[in-house]
C-alpha cells in the first residue's frame, strides 16, 4: 500500500517535473526492496497490539465478604460515635490515675475503702497475712522481752521486706539496700514511711554503733505494724 502510494507520487512528481522541465525520479523497483527490508526488521509497528484480556470475575464468596463487611458497618455505624467517647474517656481515667495522685487516692479509696472488718471477713488472703504479722510480732515480742532488741528489730526488717516483695513484685532488686528500697517511689507514702523507720534504725544499729533500745524497738514495732495495714498500701 505504501510502495503503491510512492509510485503514484513518484508518476505525479514525474509528470510534473516534465511539464516544468524540472523533476525528480523515485524508482518503485528501488523503493518496494528497502520498504520490505524495514518492515522485515520489526522494529517499525504497523498494526496495533491487541487488546488485554479483561480481569477475571471477582469470586463470588470474596463478592459476600465485602457485602458482609459493608452490612456490617453500616449497621454499626450509628454505635461508632458512642464507642469512640467511650474509649476517650477510658484513656483519659487511665491518664488520670497514673499521673494525677489525687484522683489515684480517690480511686484506690472507692476499692479499698471498705470497712477493715468486712475486709478480713471476706478476704481470707488479708486474714493469712494479718496472721502472719501476728505471728511474726510474737516472735519479735520474744526477743525483745530477752533484751534482744537490735536481732526483734531485724526481724522486722527482714519481713518488711518480704511483705514489700509480695504486695509489689519485682520492686526488691538482689543489689537494692535497704535505703534504695525506703526511697523507692513505688511504695505508697505510708508504707514508705513505716519501712523507712524500720530500716534507718538497723541502719544506724549497724553503721552508727548505737544500740537500740526499748523506745527504738517500740518504735519499729509500731512501724511494722502500720506496714501491715492494707489500706496503707494505697496508692500515694
Amino acid at each position: 500500500m505504501i510502495s503503491m502510494w510512492i509510485a503514484q507520487t513518484s508518476a505525479a512528481a514525474d509528470t510534473s517535473g516534465a511539464g516544468g522541465g524540472q523533476g525528480w525520479l523515485l524508482d518503485p523497483e528501488l523503493v518496494d526492496p528497502a520498504y520490505s527490508q524495514t518492515i522485515a526488521g520489526g522494529e517499525i509497528q504497523t498494526a496495533f497490539p491487541p487488546p488485554p484480556p479483561p480481569p477475571p470475575p471477582t469470586p463470588e464468596w470474596l463478592k459476600s465478604l465485602l457485602n458482609a463487611i459493608g452490612n456490617f458497618f453500616e449497621w454499626s455505624a450509628p454505635a461508632a460515635k458512642p464507642l469512640m467517647w467511650i474509649g476517650i474517656a477510658l484513656i483519659l481515667l487511665f491518664l488520670l490515675y497514673h499521673f494525677v495522685p489525687a484522683f489515684a487516692r480517690w480511686v484506690d479509696n472507692l476499692r479499698f475503702g471498705r470497712k477493715r472488718g468486712d475486709a478480713d471477713a471476706d478476704d481470707p488472703v488479708g486474714q493469712a497475712e494479718a496472721g502472719a504479722a501476728r505471728a511474726l510480732l510474737a516472735e519479735a515480742d520474744a526477743l525483745a522481752a530477752e533484751g534482744r532488741f537490735a536481732e526483734a528489730v531485724h526481724l522486722l526488717l527482714y519481713r518488711s521486706v518480704e511483705d514489700i516483695e509480695g504486695r509489689r513484685p519485682g520492686l526488691v532488686k538482689p543489689a537494692m539496700t535497704s535505703r534504695d528500697l525506703a526511697d523507692a517511689h513505688d511504695l505508697p507514702s505510708v508504707a514508705r514511711g513505716a519501712f523507712g523507720r524500720i530500716a534507718r534504725a538497723v541502719e544506724i544499729s549497724l553503721f552508727g554503733g548505737r544500740s537500740i533500745d526499748a523506745g527504738a524497738w517500740e518504735q519499729c514495732r509500731a512501724a511494722y505494724a502500720e506496714l501491715t495495714v492494707p489500706k496503707n498500701w494505697a496508692r500515694a
